[in-house]
């Protein structure tokens, strides 16, 4: 199974990277963002490109943490 042992140096930045973004979002769990806003926004996410922001948000969607939501074909995501 891929799953155990050491995790790698991106895993562990990646870890790093959604801890941030969790914070982020937390302090206004009401509010929808877009995977640009969070690139705008959140100073980890400046450097990071758009997929990259993507997989980890799908990865804290998989954690439970993050929902997804849609309104007019457009994803937005919020703290849960």
């Amino acid at each position: 199974a891929s799953g155990e042992g050491k995790k790698t140096a991106t895993q562990i930045a990646n870890d790093g990277i959604k801890e941030e973004i969790v914070e982020f979002m937390s302090n206004d769990s009401n509010r929808l963002f877009t995977i640009s806003e969070m690139q705008k926004e959140i100073p980890c996410c400046a450097e990071l490109s758009n997929q990259r922001v993507s997989a980890l948000i799908r990865q804290l969607m998989n954690e439970g943490k993050v929902e997804r939501l849609e309104e007019k074909r457009k994803a937005y995501f919020r703290y849960v």
